[in-house]
């Protein structure tokens, strides 16, 4: 148990201190410094191993073993160059006392210049190293410019100066904050000279300006005077001219005021004439507008009373004969469709009997053997009663309560008139035998004989064998029907 404990205590102190190495490692970028981390930082865009990682303000995890760190201090440095005898384009060598202020930059390429060229530099080295690019600088610009333009253009100088500088100092991380140029001389005195050319050039051109404005002066005065006595004499001039308008204009005045004066009575009479024709033009329309006005009050009126009675009268015949029409379109289909409904009833039963008609017609010449003569000779035989009964009743209602004969035995010679007579009688009537022939069968036997007609035996026992057939189809018929 005690040695338990003893382990449990070691892995929290463990934990603690990596917890506290770890969290010693996240550092934290001020704002006044550059954070450069260095070490294992794996590869950029391009496939290279990344030299350092440059950081302004912010944090950043650096890890241990693997990687470390450093500042870059952004304090600006003040740099003296007092640069002597630099020979110009005219070969005039001359002193430049200047003050430079430079520091690290903080854009992201020429910060890693730095970090790549002043990382553990103090900054004396730093100052030093900026010193000589200065110098070497500004030598070249003076040489490229003339000792009027660096003397007189001094905001042309400090361009090129600032130009040439800045763009050097990049390349190991710096920028340039400010170029201060105290004064400008040279060995000759050159410059001094051009000062004092351009003092006695401002002396001279002030005394010609005095003189000039003394001149101006003496003139201005004499020009005033002589402009006092012209600007009297106009004054008096134009005083008299004024009086003279002035008469002349209260004439003209006068006149025109009497002229308008005339104008202005003859055009008010001419208006009250005007107005006053005008007045009995308006009365006479107001008289018209309102006759009219009552005339088409009486028109609306009788309009009102009569045609409105009329249009609803029109409307009331019209809306009923509507109603009529309306009612006899619908009786009209209503009839047309009971009768369509009952024809077409009509039409299906017809078609339902004559279906069972066809029906039973094919069963009866099923049963005649397929023997078509044959079935419509079963249906006839059937038929026979009623033809018989038709027979009978065309006589059977013929009334003869007298009948009073005299016979002159004239006839054919061997019968009476008499027996001619009703023999005729009953021969009008068609015989059995006669109807089976149009109907395409023989009579039977025991209806009468075949044999007065010129028939053999053996045609008559054809017959009775067919008649047979007959019967035993038309025993099936039944029996079908049934």
């Amino acid at each position: 148990m005690y040695n338990l404990a003893i382990i449990i205590i070691v892995i929290v102190i463990v934990f603690f201190a990596a917890l506290i190495t770890i969290l010693s490692r996240y550092k934290k970028c001020p704002s006044d410094k550059i954070l450069v981390v260095y070490g294992k930082l794996g590869q950029d865009k391009q496939g290279a191993e990344r030299s350092s990682i440059c950081l302004h303000g912010g944090a950043i995890f650096i890890m241990p073993v693997f990687q470390s760190y450093q500042f870059l201090d952004l304090t600006p440095l003040s740099i003296s160059v007092d640069l002597k005898s630099a020979l110009s384009r005219q070969n005039i060598r001359v002193d430049v006392p200047s003050r430079f202020t430079v520091g690290i930059s903080t854009e992201p390429g020429i910060m890693q210049n730095a970090a790549e060229r002043l990382l553990g530099l103090p900054l004396n080295e730093v100052q030093e190293l900026a010193k000589d690019i200065i110098f070497g600088q500004l030598r070249l610009v003076i040489a490229t410019m003339d000792i009027e333009e660096i003397n007189m253009d001094r905001d042309k100088f400090l361009e090129a100066v600032s130009g040439n500088v800045e763009t050097e100092l990049k390349k190991i991380g710096l920028r340039l904050i400010n170029v201060n140029v105290t004064d400008i001389s040279d060995e000759s005195g050159y410059i001094q000279a051009l000062g004092k050319e351009a003092a006695a050039k401002a002396i001279n051109d002030a005394k010609r300006m005095v003189a000039l404005q003394e001149k101006e002066g003496s003139i201005g005065e004499a020009d005033a005077k002589r402009d006092q006595r012209i600007s009297v004499s106009m004054a008096d001039s134009d005083a008299i001219k004024g009086e003279n308008d002035a008469k002349m204009n209260i004439a003209k005045s006068n006149a025109d005021r009497r002229e308008k004066e005339a104008e202005a009575l003859k055009r008010a009479t001419a208006a009250e004439n005007v107005q006053k024709a005008l007045a009995d033009q308006e009365s006479f329309n107001a008289q018209r507008d309102a006759e009219i006005t009552r005339a088409g009050y009486e028109k609306a009126r009788q309009e009102a009373e009569i045609v409105v009675k009329a249009n609803v009268e029109k409307q009331r015949v019209e809306i009923q004969a509507e109603a009529e029409a309306e009612q006899a379109r619908r009786r009209a289909m209503g009839e047309s469709d009971a009768i369509f409904a009952r024809m077409s009833a009509e039409a299906r039963g017809n078609q339902e009997i004559l279906t069972k008609q066809a029906e039973g017609f094919a069963k009866i010449v099923e049963a005649a053997g397929g023997d078509v003569k044959a079935a419509i000779q079963l249906m006839i035989a059937e038929k026979i009663d009623e033809l018989v009964k038709i027979q009978v009743e065309a006589i059977k209602n013929l009334k003869i309560d007298k009948v009073t004969v005299w016979d002159s035995m004239g006839g054919d010679g061997k019968s009476p008139a008499t027996a001619n007579f009703l023999s005729g009688m009953l021969k009008s009537v068609p015989p059995l035998n006669e109807m089976f022939k149009m109907a395409g069968m023989e009579i039977p036997q025991y209806l009468g004989s075949n044999i007065e007609s010129g028939e053999s035996v053996e045609t008559n026992e054809a017959n009775q064998a067919n008649q047979e057939k007959i019967a035993a189809a038309v025993s099936d018929v039944k029996s079908v029907k049934k």
